[in-house]
């Protein structure tokens, strides 16, 4: 399968939106560009299962890599292994939940799905590039629109949604600056004394930078890229970008762009520069759960459902962190586990979030409450996703979080043993404020402003239900048979374990 079709699809559909007219035009292409998507990584994930039972152990499948700037070594190399796959697949639903989330959008609705499919290209181009410099290409076209989505069409709440969206960008490009330099040192050092330098991701990993050196790049990238991940005290973006956000950006924000900071920490940092992974493995893992507590406990002091869930992403990201830090082949996928599952949940929640503002015009839980008895449909699934959060047996957080704290208990130190349990504590924390949100929210009587509009409150229409039902369907496949995905990622974090492991030694 060439991958390029994947970054293709949503060019071409953006580009297809322009010569449309009139809202129900513009929602059908957009609708119909992302369904392909979805289809195109159904295939690609089938096709996938296929080769590896043919018994094809490449570590990178359905590569592609034509010459793009010579002079400089800089190839368009594309090539996928189960992690890429697993982060292709999640982009797809989300985009596509997305745009059905966004159906009824009057203020220009072109230019909206426009950007929206622009950052799913981009998103789909970081995941399948093999090229470093191809790779940071896709990483700045998923930031720049961003600032547009937020800032035309989001909503002012504690800040202006023009504060937010300029603090967002410019963290995140400061993320990427960093990204650069540290991609800019691998380039020069891993050619030196060799005549040849490369961003040939694989090429790189052949060459074994001397461990001084990898010291010294590490933090750049994996900061750099921590910085999406919310890694701590880099977060701050995180609350305000995700509240003053419009729902499908949200989304997209919290399920994929999120995710692309914890892909570049993994495939990048710890895989290319193993020995210092293995020595900077300390700091990650407090980073990590300082993160995870923080994110917990602030999050139990908001009021804004868009805040909780916020807050709550840096308290579960930090677990994605966390299970690369620990450095064992069960944390790395539970790491990609819950990339996964933190994708799908969240998205869920601020499409259930952002139903409920529309509905009722406010986010404060002191307002609300009672919906279950107007709005049930749209309730089942807000609970579905606070469950999700807190980690319910048979939903994917469950699993995911699981996975984490089994491989990071394999690290016998007792620093590594005490991170761990401070980690597993959170969980309580999490309980009571998502009990407590969810409670307020959508049992009891009704709030003030569920009162003032209880005739005109309506459940879920048809394409907001289709978009919770594959998120909900999403969540609960995984956390029921979470072997499959299990199986598909295992053997890409064994590639990196055996570098890690190799480099220790």
């Amino acid at each position: 399968m060439n991958l390029s079709l994947l970054i293709l699809l949503p060019f071409l559909t953006s580009l297809a939106l322009l010569v449309c007219k009139g809202d129900k035009p513009v929602r059908l292409v957009a609708a119909a560009g992302s369904f392909l998507q979805v289809g195109a990584c159904v295939v690609l994930l089938c096709l996938y299962w296929k080769e590896r039972a043919s018994g094809n152990t490449a570590e990178m499948l359905f590569q592609n890599d034509p010459v793009w700037y010579a002079p400089l070594g800089i190839h368009y190399h594309t090539g996928v292994d189960g992690i890429s796959v697993a982060m292709l697949l999640l982009t797809s639903l989300i985009v596509f939940a997305g745009v059905l989330v966004s159906w009824n959008l009057k203020m220009l609705s072109k230019e909206f799905f426009f950007l929206l499919l622009l950052l799913s290209a981009g998103a789909y181009g970081f995941f399948v590039s093999l090229d470093l410099f191809t790779m940071f290409f896709f990483l700045e076209m998923a930031v720049i629109p961003k600032f547009l989505l937020i800032g035309i069409w989001g909503s002012s709440t504690a800040t202006s949604k023009e504060y937010a969206a300029t603090k967002l960008v410019l963290m995140l490009m400061g993320g990427s600056a960093l990204v650069f330099v540290g991609l800019a040192g691998i380039y020069f050092q891993a050619g030196a004394g060799r005549g040849m330098h490369s961003f040939d991701l694989l090429q790189i990993a052949r060459m074994n930078i001397p461990v001084e050196t990898q010291k010294w790049i590490f933090p750049f990238i994996f900061i750099g890229f921590g910085v999406f991940a919310a890694l701590f005290p880099f977060h701050t973006w995180v609350p305000d970008g995700h509240s003053s956000a419009p729902t499908a950006a949200s989304m997209f924000l919290a399920g994929i762009s999120m995710k692309l900071g914890g892909y570049g920490c993994l495939r990048v940092a710890t895989y290319l520069l193993p020995a210092a992974a293995h020595y900077y493995s300390g700091v990650i893992v407090l980073l990590s759960a300082i993160a995870i507590l923080y994110g917990a406990f602030a999050t139990m002091m908001q009021t804004d459902l868009k805040y909780i869930n916020a807050y709550s992403s840096v308290s579960h990201c930090g677990f994605v962190l966390l299970g690369i830090g620990m450095l064992t082949q069960t944390s790395i996928n539970g790491a990609v586990l819950q990339m996964v599952s933190h994708g799908l949940m969240t998205a869920l929640f601020f499409a259930c979030i952002g139903m409920i503002y529309d509905r009722t015009h406010t986010r404060a839980v002191a307002k609300l409450g009672g919906l279950l008895k107007m709005m049930p449909f749209l309730s089942t699934a807000f609970v579905l996703a606070g469950l999700c959060s807190l980690g319910l047996p048979g939903l994917s957080g469950f699993v995911a979080e699981l996975t984490v704290f089994m491989g990071s208990w394999q690290r016998v130190d007792a620093f590594y043993r005490w991170a761990t349990i401070a980690a597993c504590g959170s969980i309580v924390v999490t309980a009571v404020y998502i009990l407590r949100a969810v409670g307020q929210t959508i049992m009891g009587g009704g709030g003030s402003a569920v009162r003032d509009q209880a005739g005109a409150l309506k459940d879920a229409a048809w394409n907001e239900r289709l978009a919770i039902a594959i998120l909900v369907i999403g969540i609960v496949v995984i956390g029921v048979a979470p072997f499959w995905l299990n199986g598909l990622i295992a053997p890409a974090g064994e590639s990196i374990m055996l570098r890690v492991v190799g480099a220790a030694h």
